[in-house]
């Protein structure tokens, strides 16, 4: 009969939308959370240092000044006469900052502008888990106990405004050479120099570097930022259709997509698996297809692949 048919056909639109809503997830978008202001917040309010070369023999010269907003980097990076390469300047500030966990997968965020944008040698270090702060910030790792000094590179863009430069907590890394400054390892070659969750719970300093590069140097400083990664949507966010027929097109790309999705295990020598991964894991992880983890991946490993076979994200492994 026409009502049996209209039933069956209602009940099975009920169970596509159901099974569309089960896949279906409202991301949670967590806030920044400041590290460094200058507006007074005691929390966030730091005093900074200048630091320069001379302590090495070297010839640079810097200052570092408060503005009402904001801090201002000054000065000039020149070869160092015994190294026959330059030098640097550096303003540090030591003490305790916010908890930064939550941020791990995301970006350390400075609010900045610059009148010497073409300068290549801006640099910033986070310091976390060292021993002595300033001895970690000057052997990068190189030297005995020296491990706990962060270091990455960022780039100023043109302009009087202010910039939003975001430096991704994955291309930090605490080895590195203390004379150029460059990294001797990178946090995906060497899950010991990432900058994880933990080390982010409890930072100890932070240092804006002029470094690697001669030239003259004016950088301004408004904020330092620690912001989460951006949330991955899991499926084809939610449309309005008026029949089983509109929704089952609406659902077909991203049936078609997990469908077509080939996954693959970490290469050697990176895969730590001989059999194949536990389903059905806890807090969703098994559903999830890209490896959400702050570090340089394939996006062909799923995040259960990537978290349990590949040795690169052992730094992030919860204990």
């Amino acid at each position: 009969s026409k009502s049996a048919v209209s039933n069956t056909a209602m009940l099975a639109f009920a169970a596509t939308v159901k099974q569309v809503l089960s896949k279906a997830t409202t991301p949670t978008v967590l806030a920044s959370i400041p590290l460094v202001t200058f507006d007074g917040e005691k929390a966030t309010t730091h005093e900074f240092v200048e630091l320069n070369d001379p302590v090495m023999g070297g010839r640079s010269s810097g200052t570092w000044s408060v503005m009402p907003t904001f801090g201002v980097m000054d000065g000039e990076v020149v070869d160092v006469p015994s190294l026959q390469a330059p030098g640097f300047i550096k303003a540090t500030a030591d003490g305790a900052f916010p908890d930064a966990a939550s941020a791990s997968a995301g970006a350390l965020e400075l609010e900045v502008r610059s009148t010497t944008p073409q300068y290549a040698g801006f640099r910033v270090s986070l310091a976390a888990g060292a021993v002595a702060p300033p001895y970690s910030c000057a052997g990068g790792g190189s030297i005995p106990l020296s491990r706990g000094c962060y270091k990455a590179k960022f780039s100023v863009p043109a302009g009087d405004g202010w910039h939003a430069v975001s430096v991704p907590f994955a291309s930090f890394s605490d080895l590195w050479s203390p004379a150029t400054g460059e990294h001797t390892k990178e946090c995906s070659e060497d899950a010991s120099a990432c900058l994880t969750a933990k080390k982010l719970s409890s930072l100890q300093r932070v240092e804006l570097w002029a470094e690697g590069a001669v030239g003259k140097v004016h950088l301004e400083l408004k904020s330092v930022s620690a912001v989460p990664a951006a949330p991955h949507p899991n499926s084809t966010p939610l449309l309005t259709v008026s029949s089983p027929a509109a929704l089952a097109a609406a659902a077909a790309p991203a049936a078609a997509t997990t469908a077509s999705r080939t996954a693959t295990r970490p290469p050697a020598p990176f895969g730590t698996c001989s059999g194949a991964v536990q389903k059905q894991l806890r807090f969703g992880i098994s559903g999830r297809e890209q490896p959400t983890v702050p570090v340089p991946l394939p996006a062909t490993e799923s995040l259960a692949e990537a978290v349990c076979c590949d040795n690169r994200t052992v730094a992030y492994a919860e204990p």
